[in-house]
């Protein structure tokens, strides 16, 4: 944020002056004209330095009469002359009345404002410039976090669950575009086994995890087991892959047992 100078139009500024030639040459505007006299032509060179003085006094008037010129107005384009017209601004210099705010067209001349892409605003009107915050609806005016397509404060970036700042860490959105931290996700929405009733989520530190389904049912890992004996069950290893029986998680050696449980009551039924 800066603001805007209002110029001292007599500050180092240089009065002019007649300009006094010196050694054998005259002063002319920027030139250096060089005085050679000869017998023939005394005349000639006299009426030159006449027209070179006359010139020279000239240009002097102008310079005089020019001393409140400042530059050329930044807005406008036009001479900005006047001890109290004129004001300095991004390094430009403008009539007072045209250095206004781009937004409302408030005068700025010894306000703060706010230069963005080279144009000054008022701070009201650069407020209204900034994306708001999708959470808090409140503008952003220091650090910007962009999400899901939307603009957060980093503050208001946070779980819907637990409340935690996501600023910098992975998160996830539910079907809602609802923001979770990836712990919250899983309890939330991660399959549960059926036989501890927890969620099957990652362990901490993994993006990753194992959930095995039998007879449209969800397991941990751990928790898929023989309901009679307990051993884990795994179709990767030889002789402990799962048996169902009458809804029931069992291995071979249970399955047997169970199948030869109910013949022998069936025979003795009988």
């Amino acid at each position: 944020m800066c603001g805007a100078v209002l110029i001292d139009p007599r500050q180092d500024r240089p009065q002019p002056g007649p300009q006094v030639p010196s050694g054998g040459g005259r002063s002319v505007g920027s030139g250096i004209y060089s005085s050679q006299t000869s017998p023939k032509s005394d005349k000639g060179d006299k009426e030159a330095e006449v027209d070179a003085l006359t010139n020279m006094l000239m240009k002097s008037m102008e310079s005089a009469a020019e001393e409140d010129f400042f530059g050329i107005c930044g807005r406008c384009e036009k001479e900005v002359k006047g001890e109290n017209n004129g004001c300095t601004a991004m390094d430009q210099v403008y009539h007072i009345n045209c250095f206004t705010c781009v937004g409302c067209n408030m005068r700025l001349q010894g306000k703060s404002f706010f230069a963005m892409e080279t144009k000054p605003y008022c701070e009201s009107c650069y407020i209204n410039t900034l994306e708001k915050c999708s959470v808090c609806s409140k503008p952003i005016t220091d650090r910007l976090l962009r999400a899901t397509g939307k603009p957060y404060h980093p503050d208001c970036f946070t779980c819907v669950v637990c409340g935690k700042s996501l600023d910098g860490i992975p998160f996830t959105v539910d079907a809602t575009n609802q923001i979770h931290c990836i712990e919250d996700f899983h309890k939330k929405f991660a399959p549960r086994c059926c036989m501890c009733q927890l969620p099957i989520m990652p362990q901490v530190g993994q993006d990753e995890t194992v959930r095995i389904v039998a007879m449209d049912r969800s397991f941990h890992v751990d928790c898929y087991r023989c309901e009679d004996c307990g051993i884990q069950l795994s179709s990767e290893a030889e002789g402990r892959g799962c048996y169902p029986l009458d809804d029931h998680i069992l291995c071979k050696n249970c399955n047997a047992a169970r199948i030869q449980a109910m013949t022998t009551k069936m025979s003795t039924e009988l």
